[in-house]
């Protein structure tokens, strides 16, 4: 069955350093399953993502996650890489706008190295996820239950581990966007 996102309004928080295929992928699913997907930052709005270590593209911005309000997402997309999480969870804009989400049951979808961003928000204990490998100490340190698996799902989180596995996590933010709020998702 297509799930269908017409209508939906999904929040994506970047900022240089993000993983480009981390970014593209689940944006690109998105866009075509109907959604409208809005690339928000935290300072310059030209993005620049990498290929693992090396530059790669600058993405556009739509605008300021501090200009932001979750009230006006139906889902929020936390792409990885390492320096994009590490720096979203060092800003309190980001951190409130991603923590609103839960406050309001939303899907929240994060890959790779962005559940460092979800444990700074204070959202991750008593959940299931997964992540980068090297995160695992991290969030069972900040009270989640960590397994090696391609995706996640817990109550409208959606995470997962890496590059190798967009489609499984694509697949399964489209799903979770379509499903809508989940009552249990409060953190």
């Amino acid at each position: 069955m297509s799930q269908t996102l017409t209508g939906k309004n999904v929040a994506f928080l970047a900022t240089d350093g993000v993983e480009r295929v981390e970014l593209q992928a689940p944006r690109d699913a998105v866009e075509r399953a109907g959604g409208k997907v809005t690339l928000l930052t935290i300072d310059e709005l030209a993005v620049k993502t990498f290929d693992h270590d090396q530059p790669a593209a600058v993405e556009q911005a739509h605008g300021l996650v501090g200009d932001a309000d979750a009230s006006d997402f139906d889902a929020l997309v936390l792409p990885g890489g390492v320096h994009n999480p590490d720096s979203l969870r060092t800003e309190g804009a980001a951190v409130s706008f991603t923590r609103a989400f839960f406050d309001a049951g939303k899907p929240v979808a994060a890959i790779c190295h962005a559940p460092w961003l979800l444990i700074e928000a204070g959202v991750v204990r008593g959940r299931k996820m997964t992540s980068w490998p090297s995160l695992q100490t991290d969030l069972r340190n900040a009270g989640a239950e960590w397994t090696d698996a391609p995706v996640v799902v817990d109550q409208g989180l959606v995470t997962s581990r890496k590059p190798d596995d967009l489609d499984a996590f694509s697949a399964k933010v489209v799903e979770e966007i379509a499903e809508g709020s989940h009552a249990g998702q409060h953190a």
